[in-house]
């Protein structure tokens, strides 16, 4: 298991098919209000846009097209795992659309600005890239203080090189929540 730093970039062994992306974090005292964490995916193309809305994998949205990313849910406060992934996004290399290029993944806090939250509120928030067929991890990217204002994060990107796949850790962060990256996405 690779512990990613931000730019890193590693190879995704040829005979991956099934990839899972977790996203985990603790549930946060204090504050007043939970913390809802969503992870969504953005299925691109060579233009670095989604061909439309429908390759926008989040928790409105929770299957693809083309059926290669899917979500497996919404978890609203961190507590549905003890220590574990609280959401995640299967990927299947093999559906994959010819027209995707890339996808990448994001987490961002439902309600941040309403509610005054943002990462560096968040506890042992993670970001995982395994295997999906015999939950190996690949990488683990740590969602810490690095973010400490933001309210989204870019936090990795697979994409296509060379008739193979990479896996880039971004480590992007933002303040205008989910719908900033559906701005920089959309068409």
């Amino acid at each position: 298991m690779i512990n990613l730093e931000k730019g890193q970039r590693i190879s995704m062994d040829k005979g991956l098919s099934l990839v899972g992306v977790g996203l985990g974090w603790d549930p946060n005292e204090g504050t007043g209000y939970d913390f809802d964490l969503d992870a969504s995916a953005f299925m691109l193309g060579s233009n670095g846009k989604i061909p439309t809305d429908d390759y926008f994998v989040f928790y409105n949205n929770q299957k693809s097209p083309d059926n290669s990313v899917e979500s497996t849910g919404d978890d609203l406060t961190g507590g549905n795992s003890d220590g574990g992934d609280d959401e995640t996004l299967n990927v299947d290399l093999t559906k994959v659309s010819s027209q995707i290029q890339e996808i990448v993944f994001t987490a961002t806090i439902y309600k941040a600005e309403e509610r005054k939250q943002n990462f560096g509120q968040v506890r042992n928030s993670y970001i995982r890239i395994y295997d999906a067929k015999n939950n190996t991890e690949i990488a683990r990217y740590d969602l810490d203080e690095d973010f400490s204002i933001e309210t989204a994060v870019e936090f990795g990107r697979l994409y296509r090189r060379g008739g193979e796949w990479k896996f880039e850790a971004m480590g992007i962060g933002s303040k205008g929540g989910l719908q900033s990256l559906v701005n920089k996405y959309a068409q």
